[in-house]
């Protein structure tokens, strides 16, 4: 009888060693399946945290503010497409903005001959010019540049589309003698260094003269020449 409490005893310490270790084993699965779920949650952070290198990267390497926060990249009113300047003032106008003409505007009767030289904004932007514009009378006898006439020259801001003009008076060939022949003229806007060359469309000479007769001049911006 005791034999036989001893084998029903070794065999329940048998079956709760083996239910002891069937929950090891489960508590083990358990413990297992963890590092998965955790090696997901580690794998979507890096993702995130990749997306933010990259977002940072594009801002070191290009200089650019990204999306969304508001940025003066040329949209903001800062930039070409606005057409301001640090200061919130209209860009000055650039030669290859502007649309360059000269018509023959002198008054009969008058002792000297006029040219009108028109600027036209065509950048697609608010532009400013403010001064005198450079003129230069290309002659057969060289190159002649104009003198200042001395007149206030006021700040002239162009929207798209709208112009500007400043006057050109010279003294008219009226000698009898042949003269010096012009043969262009070379207009360079405000602050600018580059020029255009147009054809010239008054008098074809000038007086010959000792440097004591009537000089050629330019008026300010917003002048057409004759006195205003």
């Amino acid at each position: 009888m005791r034999v036989h409490k001893l084998t029903i005893a070794a065999m329940a310490l048998a079956a709760g060693l083996s239910l002891t270790a069937c929950q090891n084993d489960d508590a083990g699965t358990d413990q297992g399946a963890a590092p998965p779920a955790a090696s997901t949650a580690s794998s979507s952070t890096g993702g995130s945290g990749s997306t933010g290198s990259d977002q940072q990267g594009d801002t070191d390497s290009e200089g650019k503010t990204p999306a969304g926060t508001g940025g003066s990249d040329g949209t903001g009113g800062t930039g070409a497409t606005g057409g301001t300047d640090e200061n919130g003032k209209a860009a000055k106008c650039r030669t290859d903005e502007l649309e360059i003409t000269a018509i023959d505007a002198t008054v009969g009767g008058d002792d000297r001959g006029t040219v009108a030289v028109d600027l036209k904004n065509g950048g697609g932007r608010d532009c400013s010019l403010a001064g005198h514009a450079g003129v230069d009378l290309k002659t057969n006898s060289g190159t002649l540049s104009a003198e200042r006439t001395g007149e206030p020259a006021p700040l002239v801001v162009l929207k798209d589309g709208e112009r500007t003009t400043f006057g050109i008076t010279y003294p008219v060939n009226d000698s009898g003698g042949s003269g010096v022949r012009i043969t262009g003229l070379v207009v360079t806007p405000p602050d600018e260094t580059k020029s255009v060359t147009l054809d010239w469309p008054g008098g074809a000479t000038l007086p010959v003269t000792d440097g004591s007769g009537t000089p050629v001049q330019v008026g300010p911006l917003g002048s057409a020449g004759q006195g205003g």
